[in-house]
């Protein structure tokens, strides 16, 4: 997630307030498609820079149509709770509602809470579902029906010191081959700088395994939505994670999630970090930084199945089941993700929409560090919709796939520890049949 120093101030300050609501009133009018004129809609969602762009987009729509808006932001975990509470309770005090696709789709879509959205994005070919991003539009769907679209998505990619690389002749890996020999070159412990640094806490870096196994031809579930993290090629993904922490990473590495490998980057103590994408600004942060002038990024390198790597949507917009206003919701999505609404977002509150167009707008991308750009103009061919396992029971889950790479990082036996975590996988996901 980019945000501009202005957004994240915002940010904050509205997750430091807990829930925010903010009602853009006016006259009633317009029509939503629904049996009733509509002069109102709420739209629920989490503190983001998405939010922070619509409430002024939907001032805009107010004038265009005469529908009032009502915006009500939470923290991602209150967010939750509460649509819990009121789903529960078939609750149409919401019509447009915005989600984390892996944390929350597949239960709220068993429960019926989120509208069917597959006859939607299809019946305006002006509006162009075509045009996001392939990766970000397999994410929102379950079962060939569509959920929601997309507003923000991240990425994993490689941060690295381009001092460091350029001082030593090395080139900017291409191959997670190219990446291991540049870790181990790298590497110089005496003088404070470590070759990498990665999540290695056994929950925290499961969604950095991900591009790993993808870019060895391994997943976390196989076509069937079987376990297959004890596939060979599964196996050699999680030694290559386990051997560059263990080798050429820091001390305590199996404590650390993104927070604390990040910082180590940040102060210069490692010459590679990868990770998501949504971090970018922090090390372009002087007052967190110390590494403003020298970060690089990079693609994710290709293994022996290419360069395949995480594209998630970290924000979606759904409608309510419950809604008495569904069409009048659509309108807005509609109207809130087009391109115009997607480009004035990416270039104005530097968020990352999904919409591909936006993306090769190179007005709209000049606020972002170009290797960024590059990496998601590229991104069609090498994304994937997921960095977890694709399961209800998601945190459940992550505490049994990191199980093998804690295992890889302390030097034990991988194989046999991807053998028992996959039985104890299968048994999970077996039990939500």
């Amino acid at each position: 997630m980019f945000t501009t120093p202005h957004t994240r101030r915002v940010v904050a300050g509205l997750a430091a307030a807990g829930a925010v609501v903010l009602a853009l009133t006016g006259c009633a009018g317009g029509a939503g498609g629904d049996d009733a004129p509509v002069s109102e809609i709420t739209v629920v969602a989490a503190n983001s820079p998405w939010v922070e762009g619509v409430k002024t987009l939907a001032t805009k729509y107010k004038d265009e149509t005469g529908i009032t808006v009502n915006i009500e932001a939470y923290g991602n975990e209150q967010l939750n709770d509460n649509y819990k509470v009121k789903l529960n309770a078939s609750s149409s005090d919401f019509d447009v509602m915005a989600f984390q696709v892996q944390d929350v789709m597949r239960e709220f879509s068993r429960n019926g809470w989120l509208a069917d959205m597959t006859d939607y994005v299809s019946s305006d070919a002006a509006w162009n579902w075509e045009d996001f991003q392939p990766a970000a539009r397999d994410a929102v769907q379950l079962d060939g029906t569509v959920y929601g679209v997309p507003v923000m998505t991240e990425r994993q990619i490689v941060y690295y010191r381009t001092d460091l690389l350029e001082a030593a002749g090395i080139p900017v890996p291409e191959t997670l081959d190219e990446l291991e020999s540049a870790v181990a070159a790298l590497n110089k412990p005496d003088a404070g700088v470590y070759g990498i640094a990665m999540r290695g806490s056994r929950v925290p870096l499961v969604t950095q395994l991900s591009s790993f196994l993808y870019s060895y031809g391994a997943d976390f579930q196989d076509a069937d939505g079987n376990a297959s993290i004890d596939t060979p090629e599964a196996v050699e993904a999680i030694q290559l994670y386990g051997d560059l922490l263990s080798k050429y990473g820091p001390p305590g590495a199996t404590n650390m999630g993104w927070v604390e490998a990040s910082a180590l980057f940040a102060q210069g103590k490692a010459a590679f970090y990868i990770d998501a994408d949504s971090q970018a600004y922090t090390f372009l942060d002087s007052s967190k930084s110390s590494v403003v002038d020298t970060v690089g990024f990079a693609q994710f390198p290709a293994g022996p199945a290419g360069s395949h790597f995480y594209n998630i949507v970290s924000q979606t917009v759904g409608i309510n089941e419950f809604s008495t206003k569904k069409d009048a919701a659509w309108d807005f999505i509609k109207w809130v993700t087009n391109e115009e609404n997607t480009t004035w977002l990416l270039a104005n509150e530097t968020v990352p929409g999904a919409r591909q167009s936006a993306w090769a707008d190179d007005a709209a991308v000049a606020s972002f560090p170009a290797g960024l750009v590059d990496i998601v103009r590229n991104v069609a061919d090498h994304g994937v919709g997921h960095d977890r396992p694709r399961l209800e029971q998601v945190a459940a889950a992550r505490e049994i796939v990191g199980g093998p790479v804690i295992t890889a990082i302390e030097g034990g036996d991988v194989a046999g520890a991807a053998a028992s975590a996959n039985s104890q996988f299968q048994d999970l996901l077996d039990s939500e049949k």
